[in-house]
């Protein structure tokens, strides 16, 4: 018997390891920001907001400039990305309990249920049975009750945050925590990320980290709004210094993520995407102060005290089906794959992430998937973009219940109080600001009536008639109907 000597033996141990691990599919990592505008960063031309990390990660990735929330509030957007399902097929379609204005013109659509159902596969599910561990941290608001938490779709582990404040916040994290009472939030959802990359970085890993920043009351580290505060600002931007302290917040988890990749040496191996939930807020619809109150006496007698942001060039904000209530920063980082440095004017819908990691996982699914798989435009130079994408937004909040659709570079929006049409050519006009409807009536029609057949496939719920209308009382805010639902965790009937 010839015998293979000792150091060969070595070295062929070392490349099966090594092969192994390059056949071992990417770890992911997804952080998702909380109402972070389009135009708040600097990779799409703000020039107040300071974001180095975001920029690092712009330079080695690939900066997306037609990605889309498939809703301009939190709770759907969030259920798209889980699921893959339009919010108007899922039965999500404001944020949960819902906004409602009872003596409108219109009874806006309710959710189907205050809750995301445990029978949808999520990607926590999904990653799940591709043989991932799989962490949730941060802002879940799919459910307000234990049973319909992220540990229960599919979360190994999972705390999440149940909304406000960004100091003192270990009793309505889940379960509570004890992190300092003068570390911000940010910072806390950030050290649960890294204490999970570091305990899972020799297996596959998902980590979703879901970060509440930068959503009102406005708040953050004192120092960095004393930063902002003594900088110029700039014509034409609001340039809140505790808004931009909070970019600057995430940008700071960001870059830890970033270190923590390297320091555990997976970086080379994991897909980082960077993304937002719905479009920037300007200011609230019902005209109170944006910001914590600790933080008020700042921007006293100031207009900054009720404008967070802006999202210009692109018209209006979030709750509206605008480019400014849709449109989102998105990046995402995968070395050897993503050319550094990129751009990309695909078209991206929040609803392609899961079967993006689907594909790569090779998994699969039985629930209708509404998305697309993303692979051949991040591996390649694909754009799609004649691509149609649709929103469905039945609600009074900073606009009135409607529907859209943008098929290439053609733009709907359907208003149901009124039965009128918007129609925009967006590589003309990003700013929506000149309305073609009478002018490009065949174009009006074709996508009213592609639009149409989508509301139908997809059993979307519409508004109707409200026969309390009241002309004098129409602006009033009443309690949602879903939310004693919401609280018990019950589903509507």
């Amino acid at each position: 018997m010839r015998l293979v000597p000792f150091a060969l033996l070595l070295a062929m141990l070392s490349f099966l390891s090594c092969d192994r691990k390059l056949e071992q599919p990417p770890n992911v990592v997804f952080i998702l920001a909380d109402d972070l505008g389009w135009a708040d960063l600097p990779f799409y031309g703000n020039q107040f907001n300071e974001a180095p990390n975001l920029m690092a990660l712009a330079n080695q990735g690939r900066v997306f400039t037609n990605a889309y929330a498939a809703c301009p509030v939190c709770s759907p957007s969030r259920a798209s990305i889980q699921t893959g399902q339009y919010p108007a097929r899922l039965g999500i379609i404001d944020f949960l309990p819902g906004h409602w204005r009872p003596y409108e013109k219109m009874i806006a659509a309710q959710n189907r249920t205050q809750y995301l159902p445990l029978k949808m596969e999520t990607l926590g599910e999904l990653m799940q049975r591709a043989g991932y561990r799989t962490g949730y941290f941060g802002k879940w608001h799919l459910g307000n009750q234990e049973q319909n938490f992220a540990n229960h779709q599919g979360y190994d582990e999972s705390v999440i945050f149940q909304g406000s404040p960004y100091y003192n916040y270990n009793k309505v994290l889940r379960p509570n925590q004890n992190f300092p009472e003068e570390k911000v939030l940010s910072e806390a959802l950030t050290d649960l990320g890294v204490d999970f990359i570091q305990k899972n970085s020799k297996n596959p890993f998902f980590l979703f980290l879901a970060h509440y920043d930068v959503h009102v009351q406005l708040d953050a580290d004192s120092a960095k709004i004393e930063k902002y505060l003594k900088k110029p600002k700039v014509p034409g931007y609001p340039s809140n210094a505790i808004y931009a302290a909070m970019i600057e917040q995430i940008d700071e988890s960001v870059g830890r993520i970033m270190q923590t990749l390297k320091d555990m040496e997976v970086d080379d191996h994991t897909i980082l995407i960077f993304f937002s939930d719905n479009g920037g807020l300007v200011s609230r619809f019902d005209k109170v102060p944006l910001i914590a109150k600790s933080k008020q006496h700042i921007y006293e007698d100031d207009s900054l005290l009720y404008i967070a942001s802006s999202n210009a060039p692109l018209r209006a904000e979030k709750g509206t089906l605008y480019e400014g209530g849709i449109r989102e920063p998105m990046i995402v980082k995968w070395p050897g794959k993503i050319p550094a440095g990129s751009r990309s004017d695909a078209m991206i819908s929040s609803v392609d992430f899961f079967p993006t990691l689907m594909q790569l996982t090779g998994g699969n699914t039985e629930q209708i998937i509404d998305g697309k798989n993303l692979l051949p435009v991040l591996q390649g130079d694909a754009t799609d973009t004649e691509r149609a994408l649709f929103w469905h937004y039945p609600v009074y909040h900073h606009s009135r219940p409607a529907s859209a659709i943008r098929h290439g570079d053609w733009k709907l929006i359907y208003f149901y109080d009124t039965g009128e049409s918007e129609l925009y050519n967006l590589k003309d006009d990003v700013g929506e600001s000149n309305n073609l409807v009478n002018t490009n009536p065949e174009k009006s029609k074709e996508l009213k009536a592609q639009l149409d057949r989508w509301l139908e496939e997809t059993h979307a719920d519409l508004p109707k008639q409200n026969p309390d209308f009241d002309e004098a009382r129409r602006g009033e805010w009443g309690t949602h109907p879903g939310r004693d639902q919401m609280m018990a965790g019950e589903k509507i009937q």
